[in-house]
């Protein structure tokens, strides 16, 4: 049962670090795929019509992503120096 529990465990952080990474990249691209000076190019994404509301939308889960990627790197990393 153990190495079940380990298997899916690992699965999960594969699933997860690829979410983290797939939302990393759509908040950094999302400022140079919309046009900010025609608000018809981001009125019908999620957090339009507002420009605010989009950027929102997009980069924030991005950031989140980053700073809990960053932060189980981190962990991880002194878990093994010790």
């Amino acid at each position: 049962m153990t190495s079940e529990h380990s298997m899916g465990r690992r699965i999960l952080y594969v699933l997860l670090l690829a979410l983290g990474i797939y939302l990393i990249v759509r908040a950094v691209a999302e400022p140079f795929v919309i046009d900010f000076s025609d608000p018809l190019s981001y009125q019908g994404d999620w957090g339009g019509p507002s420009l605010i509301g989009v950027l929102a939308v997009h980069i924030v889960p991005g950031v989140i992503a980053a700073a809990l990627l960053v932060r189980a790197f981190l962990r991880r990393r002194g878990q093994t120096d010790t």
